[in-house]
This record gives structure tokens, C-alpha cells and sequence, in this order.
């Protein structure tokens, strides 16, 4: 008898959800500004202008929504970051439940 497909969606289990860490926020993509620049509401109130490092840019695919971890530079920090993380729909729900995107939604 096969094995029935299930879509990935359906089965995906939060597991180890990364948190901004120090001097990290997280925020919303609101803009692609073209090549590996978006640009990002963050929690702390600014919009910030980021860049999608090399090492994320060929791997993850960020689109306007996504919600992701920004780290600010520290010369134009009210202005520029880098976008460190992406998170996927099962982790976003995650961290609605438990409350880190309430910064995010109120403004």
C-alpha cells in the first residue's frame, strides 16, 4: 500500500525558534528596494533600509510580510541593519502565541 504524501505545511513542528538576541529587533519586511536591499518596520519604532547577507540571500527567499530578525548597524543605527533571520509561518504563529509580535502589530 503506498504511503500517502503529506504537504510539509500540514506537518511542520515549531522547534527551536530563534529569538532576536542583543542589540537585535524584530520587524516586518515592508519594501524590496531591489539587489539585497528591503526595507524593514522594526519593533523599536524605526524603518530601517537592510541588506540580505550573502550567506541568506541564495538560501532564503524574503518577500514583503515575512516577518525577520534585523541587526542594526552600529554607525547609522536608526537607519540601516542586516537581516539575520526569516521566519517560516509555523514560527510566526509560534511567537504570536506567545506575545513577541504584539510591538510589531500595535503600531
Amino acid at each position: 500500500m503506498p504511503k500517502k504524501k503529506i504537504k510539509s505545511e500540514e506537518v511542520e513542528e515549531v522547534k527551536d525558534v530563534p529569538l532576536p538576541g542583543e542589540g537585535e529587533v524584530l520587524g516586518v519586511v515592508i519594501q524590496m528596494l531591489g539587489a539585497n536591499w528591503v526595507r524593514v518596520k522594526c519593533a523599536d519604532g524605526y524603518i530601517r533600509d537592510c541588506r540580505i547577507p550573502g550567506r541568506m540571500r541564495k538560501r532564503v527567499w524574503i518577500k514583503e510580510g515575512d516577518i525577520v530578525v534585523v541587526a542594526p548597524w552600529d554607525f547609522q543605527f536608526e537607519k540601516r541593519g542586516d537581516v539575520t533571520w526569516r521566519y517560516t509561518k509555523a514560527q510566526v504563529q509560534w511567537l504570536e502565541e506567545k506575545g513577541y509580535l504584539k510591538d510589531l502589530q500595535e503600531e
